[in-house]
């Protein structure tokens, strides 16, 4: 057990998901330091949030072309490069004693992100067998689930105890220990065929992602000011549409538009997307309600919602048997209604309730969640032909960047919504969450749809499941 284990493609995820760990905690305990920077820096707090959206809009505009970059130098070339960057803009932050060092900092770090996810979860879409799919794939989804409910406790322990510089700097040795696992370890993939950059779709995409991403953290940010996000998403979705039409016309596009055709990665990009929507709007509105609803601490709080990463990584164990048993498009349907009443289960959660039921609400949330967040992973790259598989990974990269992106500002929209059904301002009570928890739980089940749209047989090469039975009332193998 323990050899199979240790086998190259699991050692290869351990050190992607090293990295994307890294990637991920960085950006969720950073707003936790946020209010002792801006002490530092003796600014508004309000002012460093530029340090966040420069981070966010980075990755919307160089992932597209990570693909080609890849193709171009090799992935481990790629992949150090891309972990060397983020370590020295890491490096960078935190010695920075003004807004404008810090925000450009932050584009570093962008870049370095950037290339690092999508070229880490190629190698490791590459290097592994498809019957060792899943658990390779359950490596690289924890960083995801872990560091949203992680980050913010660490942080704060961090600020506390040490000082808020100690946040970046961190990253250093994480980050040289993967640069030198990377060198020793990861392949080095490289396309023989050089295929010429698309510089106009590097622009239009660009342009269509940065204004969407930047629009939506304007709604998740609470301004009050929907003029600008409105007029920035309008022109999002325009230049989105002159891309698409660039893409499906270009003979060698930024981004392969190809995959959308495969019915499983299609299924996992609009099913998919609603569901990482929804599992991502809980992290931010869990805390809130607590505290804000409860009138807990931010410690008690903290505390609570470690429920969340304990379903998280209670859930991993048994993945695989159940996919291997059921298939995906059974697990993926009857897990979708198990998450969404996770997420009801939240609107009937009182100040008076006890912790205990408290606690078993968000760890079964937490076991859901991971549960279909690595079962849509897996399946949107289990029918894609290898010399796609580039392709495909940054495509992927990218949807999962934006819907995942898109889970505060739905949550604070449906924390908005609520308010103005109740028809009242300032801060929300625990109504105001409880339709909200509602609201997601809605947008969760029309995730179903595409789900319920697959083949029995679905990922059937991945997951080992042979749906039908022999005569007699054998299982099928």
């Amino acid at each position: 057990m323990t050899q199979k284990f240790f086998r190259r493609s699991n050692v290869v995820a351990l050190i992607v998901a090293g990295a994307f760990f890294m990637e991920y905690i960085d950006s969720t305990v950073i707003a936790t330091a946020l209010p002792l920077m801006a002490k530092t820096f003796r600014i508004n707090p309000v002012a460093l949030s530029i340090g966040l959206t420069a981070y966010l809009l980075t990755l919307a505009v160089f992932i597209p072309v990570s693909s080609w970059i890849a193709d171009r130098f090799g992935t481990r070339t790629v992949f150090t490069a891309a972990m060397s960057v983020f370590t020295v803009a890491s490096v960078l932050c935190g010695l920075c004693n003004g807004v404008g060092e810090f925000a450009a900092a932050r584009v570093l770090q962008g870049i370095g992100g950037a290339m690092m996810v999508p070229v880490g979860r190629f190698v490791v879409l590459r290097t592994t067998e498809k019957k060792d799919l899943i658990n390779a794939m359950a490596l690289l989804t924890w960083p995801a689930l872990a560091a949203p409910i992680l980050g913010p406790p660490l942080g704060g322990f961090i600020c506390t105890y040490w000082s808020w510089r100690w946040i970046f700097l961190l990253n250093v040795p994480l980050g040289l220990l993967g640069i030198l696992a990377a060198l020793r370890l990861m392949p080095n993939l490289q396309s023989e065929e050089r295929r010429p950059f698309d510089p106009v779709g590097f622009l239009l995409t660009g342009t269509a992602l940065a204004c969407v991403m930047y629009g939506l953290d304007r709604v998740g940010n609470d301004t009050g000011i929907w003029n600008l996000p409105a007029v920035l998403l309008v022109i999002g979705l325009f230049f989105g549409a002159a891309s698409i039409r660039h893409l499906r016309r270009h003979p060698t596009p930024v981004i392969d538009l190809w995959p959308i055709c495969v019915p499983t990665f299609a299924a996992t990009t609009w099913g998919g997307s609603l569901f990482r929507i929804t599992i991502s709007a809980a992290p931010f509105l869990v805390p809130l309600m607590l505290q804000v609803g409860f009138g807990m601490s931010a410690l008690a709080s903290g505390g609570l919602t470690l429920w969340i990463f304990i379903g998280n990584l209670g859930m991993k164990v048994v993945t695989t048997p159940i996919l291997r048993r059921f298939g995906f498009r059974t697990t993926l349907v009857a897990n979708g209604l198990a998450t969404a009443l996770s997420i009801w289960a939240c609107s009937f959660l009182l100040p008076t309730t006890p912790t205990g039921v408290l606690a078993a609400v968000l760890c079964f949330g937490g076991l859901c969640r991971s549960m279909q967040f690595t079962a849509i992973s897996t399946l949107s790259y289990a029918d894609i032909p290898s010399e796609r598989m580039n392709g495909a990974s940054s495509f992927g990269s990218l949807i999962q960047q934006m819907s995942t992106g898109m889970g505060v500002a739905a949550g604070a929209l449906a924390l908005h919504l609520a308010m103005a059904f109740h028809r009242h301002g300032g801060e929300p009570v625990t109504a105001d969450f409880h339709l909200a928890f509602g609201l997601l739980a809605v947008l969760a089940l029309l995730g179903l749809i595409s789900f319920l749209r697959l083949a029995p047989s679905a990922g059937s090469d991945v997951s080992g499941h042979r749906p039908g039975r022999r005569r007699g009332g054998q299982p099928a193998e």
